[in-house]
This record gives C-alpha cells, sequence and structure tokens, in this order.
C-alpha cells in the first residue's frame, strides 16, 4: 500500500490529499519539528505514520526484503527520541485545524464540548522506562496495579465527531520506578513534559483547556467523569468561562441546602421527583462546599436497577433531559482509547525507553485518529448538492411517463399556435406519422385532438 518509487511519496492515496488539506507538513513546521540534514522530519512522519497500513512494526518492516528502500533504525528512533521537538504544539494545532473544518458541516444550534478523561499506559514488562510508575487502573473490573503511565487525555466533540487535542503521560512522585534522565536539557519541551507527568491531573487540565480555547476552538461545556468533578477543578473550569457537566459519587464532598451541610445520599432524599421524564429520577439546586451554584440529576443505574447516579450541571438552565443527552457525548472518548489501543497501535508499535519516543508515538496514533475521523467525516455526511440531485431523481421518478408523454404534446401544440400555417401544417403532418406509427396501448394516453387536422 506505500508507494516504494520515490522516498517523500510515502502516503496512499487516500490520505495524499489529506495530508494537504489538513496542512500537515505546515504543522510539523509551526511547531520546530524540522531537520537541518539527513531525512525530512515530514518524511519520516509519514513512514510512521503509515506503518500501520502495512500491518507491521518498524523492527519487522525493517526485517523484510523492503528494508534496502528504508532509512536506517537509527534515523527514526533519532526522531522519536528528540527532546526540542514539541509534539503538543503540533497537536493542537493539527487538532484545531480539523475541527475548524468540522464545525462548518455542523449546525451552530448543536452542542460542542471539551471531555476529559485518563486512560491505562501499560508497560508491564518494562523496567528501565523513564518516569515508569506504579499505578492504579480504577477503571478496569480487576481493580489492579499495573506498570505504566496514566494518559490524562482532552478531547472535543460535536456529538458525531470526535477529536483529541492534548494529553499527558502521568507518572508518580510517590509511586515512582525510574526518574527524569539527567542526560536531558532542562531548556527543551521534552524536560517540559516530564515536569507536567509529575503533577496530577487536576493541575494540568485547566492549562490544557486554556491551550484549547486560545487556538479558536469552540465549546461550551466540559465533560468529565466522577474521578475530576472536584469542587476546585469545576470552580477554575467555570472562571474561564465554560460550564461542567459531571458524574459525582457519594464521597467526603458536601453541599449545602438551606444552609445545611449534607452528602449526595441526603441530597437525593431532598430532590424533588421528575414527574413524566423518562431516565430520570429526581433534580435539585444546590451549591457545592465553595460557593458554586449547580443542578444535580439522579437517574436510574442500568446496570443495578435498585441503584442511582448522579450528574451535576454548572448550567442550572438546562432541563434534566438536555443535561442527560449531553452528558451522553462523554462516550465518545472511551470509544476514542478503545480505538487507539486496539486498532492504530497504541502502547505496542514502538517498545522505546526515552519518555520523548513514548510522547511522539502517542502523538502520531492521535494524528492518525484525527486522520481517519475527517475522512468518516467526509464520507457520512450528506452533501448539499448531491440531497438536491437525489431529491430531483425522486420527482421525476414519481411523474408517470404518460403524463409526461402529454405535456410534451401539449408544449408541442402551444408552440404550434404561434407559428405560421405553413410551418404548422409541416410540424402537424410529420407528428401525425409518428402517431400513426406508435403502439395502440401508446395512442389511448395521447390526446385525440393530435391526430384532428
Amino acid at each position: 500500500m506505500i508507494d516504494q518509487n520515490s522516498q517523500y511519496n510515502q502516503l496512499p492515496n487516500e490520505l495524499d490529499s489529506v495530508f494537504s488539506e489538513l496542512e500537515v507538513n505546515k504543522h510539523l513546521r509551526q511547531a520546530g519539528i524540522k531537520k537541518s540534514f539527513g531525512f525530512s522530519c515530514s518524511y519520516l512522519f509519514q513512514l510512521v505514520f503509515c506503518l500501520i497500513f502495512q500491518h507491521k512494526n518498524w523492527f519487522s518492516l525493517l526485517d523484510s526484503k523492503k528494508a534496502n528502500k528504508y532509512p536506517a533504525k537509527d534515523a527514526v528512533y533519532r526522531f522519536l527520541n528528540q527532546a526540542t521537538f514539541n509534539w503538543r504544539r503540533f497537536l493542537l494545532l493539527f487538532s484545531s485545524n480539523a475541527i475548524q473544518k468540522v464545525t462548518r458541516l455542523t449546525d451552530k444550534k448543536r452542542p460542542k464540548v471539551f471531555i476529559v478523561d485518563d486512560s491505562a499506559y501499560n508497560r508491564n514488562r518494562s523496567k528501565k522506562v523513564e518516569l515508569l510508575a506504579r499505578c492504579f487502573d480504577h477503571a478496569s473490573l480487576k481493580m489492579r496495579f499495573y506498570k505504566g503511565f496514566r494518559m490524562l487525555t482532552l478531547g472535543w466533540s460535536d456529538g458525531c465527531t470526535f477529536m483529541p487535542i492534548d494529553f499527558s503521560l502521568l507518572s508518580s512522585k510517590k509511586a515512582q520506578i525510574n526518574g527524569i534522565s539527567s542526560q536531558v536539557d532542562k531548556r527543551t519541551c521534552g524536560y517540559k513534559r516530564r515536569e507536567n507527568a509529575l503533577q496530577s491531573a487536576p493541575e494540568q487540565v485547566p492549562d490544557m483547556i486554556k491551550h484549547a480555547l486560545a487556538s479558536g476552538i469552540d465549546a461550551s461545556y466540559v465533560l468529565m467523569d466522577s474521578w475530576f468533578t472536584l469542587p476546585p477543578l469545576v470552580q477554575t473550569i467555570v472562571e474561564q468561562g465554560l460550564d461542567v457537566i459531571g458524574m459525582v459519587k457519594e464521597t467526603k464532598q458536601r453541599y449545602i441546602v438551606n444552609g445545611n451541610s449534607v452528602s449526595l445520599k441526603h441530597l437525593y432524599r431532598l430532590a424533588q421527583p421528575v414527574q413524566a421524564k423518562k431516565g430520570a429520577l429526581r433534580s435539585i439546586h444546590t451549591v457545592m462546599a465553595n460557593g458554586t451554584p449547580i443542578k444535580v440529576v439522579f437517574i436510574r443505574n442500568r446496570n443495578k436497577r435498585r441503584e442511582w447516579l448522579a450528574i451535576l450541571s454548572t448550567d442550572c438552565s438546562l432541563t434534566e433531559q438536555e443535561i442527560i443527552r449531553i452528558y451522553g457525548m462523554r462516550w465518545d472518548i472511551e470509544v476514542f482509547f478503545k480505538t487507539a489501543k486496539s486498532l492504530l497501535k497504541l502502547e505496542k508499535e514502538f517498545q522505546s525507553r526515552s519518555y520523548d519516543a513514548l510522547i511522539s508515538h502517542t502523538t502520531i496514533v492521535f494524528a492518525r485518529f484525527i486522520v481517519l475521523a475527517w475522512q468518516n467525516r467526509c464520507h457520512t455526511d450528506q452533501r448539499t448538492l448531491g440531497g438536491l440531485f437525489y431529491e430531483l431523481c425522486d420527482e421525476v421518478n414519481e411523474l408517470d411517463w404518460a403524463v409526461a408523454l402529454r405535456h410534451l404534446i401539449e408544449l408541442l401544440q402551444d408552440a404550434l399556435k404561434q407559428t405560421n400555417k405553413r410551418i404548422k401544417k409541416l410540424i402537424q403532418s410529420q407528428l401525425e406519422q409518428w402517431f400513426s406509427g406508435l403502439p395502440n396501448y401508446i395512442k389511448a394516453y395521447l390526446p385525440i385532438s393530435l391526430c384532428e387536422s
């Protein structure tokens, strides 16, 4: 599937136009991802990007018969391990450009949201990976510990298309197995990403949203799971001009109702039942402990019918059904995690020990998803001209052939009335000859006056 004639033409035909449309090479240059000698960064980026379409990793590709047509192993690993490349800026520029194109295809009344969540980044067989930590997988049914990172991700969605915007591979200060390499220059972007890896998720989410808004990405809500709906984080996001819709669970967190501090279970008993609303049980307006006004909606737990779930919203003007519908868009990021790990070779394609290589390869995987999401949107959306064409075809099919033939004959008769007698007799004689040669079942549908002289 990869053209071997030219080293600068590695993309399949289906992706070549998409790379030009989304200006991938331009974003690479703006992020400082360029080399002064050797293979260009755009060529190496395309080479790693297209590995998935050959169903091979870099090691198996170099072990094949076509190995002499590719650069050496060191060229690609130097590209992935470069600490001065600003991969975060590239992903932000690339995603914002794609989101602006998607926004033109989306109704302005449709809500657009940021989605925050984390997922496990497993490296269980590793020992010397930089910043490797012992993490707890709270999302797994086994509730187990693993070696690796927590991949904190910020995404954008309009309910139809999901785009990843930013991410951070989180390590741990307390459960850290390996620390930061002493060979990394502290002035580089790579060292800043390592410092972010030692921060907590609530500390990084506001900065991610701030950078996304500064790049021109439009959104009205921030959706998050119960692990992120902490009062300080919710208040910080509201101060940035966005509303928060997120799941909450029973913790030590308290809510103020009529001057009293109550728990979530007590809040459920105080909430008013929702009448004739499918899915919603109760709702109540309350205030968080830090003074942020919210609306809490209690819904039925589908997995355990006797239990309920709670969703808070800082936009108290929304109805219960709107809060539930908008929060349902959060599932897009779960689909993204599954696709990136199962289909796009996240965690599996490269087994590098450098933290820079983890960041660069994860960014390339995210870029794969953005390209595929944009292609999917282009192929599934109905086109205005095409829809108009099909509607006209449907109208023509509904028009009976006999009626159309009558209309044609009547049109000719009207035209004959406006001509002189000589041309009128000539055309009428030709029509009579044509009519006499028609089958009888067609003659029955034509006007009788046609045969009159």
